[in-house]
């Protein structure tokens, strides 16, 4: 059994005339009578009988006809979606760290959707935006749950590209009545006599943070606990008694009760990537959006 077999028959049944239904298909009758007959050998049963010159659906032609009609109708649909997607269309699967959908993915989206009508193309996007870091993104993305991630760079994933798009200066918060509130900036030295919430090693940001420490002071500080999330802890300082971090300057700072100090020693910042996997088929809405953010992610602190 095969899809021209299915046509032929559908079509028949709707004209329920073998001449007839030949001419629409453009073959023969006999093409067109042979092609039934083998369809009812491989179905052991008749779906059609004569009506005097014409032919009508038997009981079970008219079962088998509403089956047929319905999986050709969705493979229809599955092929035009399918052809929509090859000229441009469809859905792209996002996902981010929390710290980026704070303006930078969301810029990024509303910039590609206004981009040569992509919106009227009909692209989509599917955003994913959990509570993970960088390395659960990356497995995600490996996967194939995701389309592309928006995170850290993790070291060793050579089936990966990452690409450089956003940055973030590291910076000290403290509580507003920490002693170190009231300077204008501090040394990685003057932290160490204050404990710190650092970053568990599984964050994509503290390979970043503990190299700084080792090649600036030669130790680490003394952790209080770690924790994964940079807005999490954050969080917690502005709500400490008298705990310290060192942490990206994310947006989130502006709105807690933190006191926000620059490094005055060190100039480490914590890059963000555009992770997509290497050697795999991209679709063309996917390959324009990657160009895309290539091109236009360095606007976005002009903007």
């Amino acid at each position: 059994m095969n899809l021209p077999q299915l046509r032929y028959f559908v079509t028949l049944a709707h004209v329920e005339h073998y001449t007839k239904a030949a001419e629409i298909l453009n073959i023969t009758q006999p093409c067109m009578t042979y092609t039934v007959r083998v369809l009812e050998e491989e179905l052991g049963v008749k779906l059609f009988e004569k009506d005097g010159r014409n032919v009508a659906l038997t009981k079970y032609g008219r079962m088998f006809l509403a089956d047929v009609e319905y999986v050709l109708e969705q493979l229809d649909r599955s092929v035009e979606k399918m052809q929509k997607v090859g000229r441009g269309s469809g859905e792209i699967v996002i996902a981010f760290l929390r710290t980026l959908g704070m303006g930078f993915i969301p810029w990024l989206m509303k910039g590609f959707l206004e981009k040569d009508g992509n919106r009227e193309k009909g692209v989509t996007f599917q955003p994913f935006c959990g509570r993970v870091v960088s390395a659960d993104l990356i497995a995600d993305l490996k996967a194939r749950k995701f389309d592309v991630a928006f995170c850290s760079k993790i070291e060793g994933e050579y089936a990966v590209d990452f690409v450089p798009v956003f940055h973030e200066e590291l910076v000290l918060i403290t509580p507003s009545g920490h002693p170190l509130a009231e300077k204008t900036g501090v040394t990685l030295d003057e932290t160490l006599a204050y404990r710190h919430i650092t970053f568990k090693s599984t964050s994509g940001i503290y390979r970043i943070i503990f190299d700084m420490f080792m090649n600036t002071v030669g130790r680490l500080p003394d952790s209080a606990y770690e924790l994964e999330e940079d807005q999490v802890i954050a969080s917690f300082i502005a709500h400490s008694e008298g705990l310290i971090a060192v942490v990206p300057n994310m947006p989130v700072l502006k709105s807690l009760d933190v006191k926000v100090l620059p490094l005055k020693d060190v100039a480490y910042e914590r890059n963000f990537y555009m992770a997509t996997l290497k050697d795999v088929y991209q679709s063309p809405a996917l390959v324009s959006f990657i160009r895309y953010v290539k091109e236009n992610a360095g606007a976005y602190f002009e903007h």
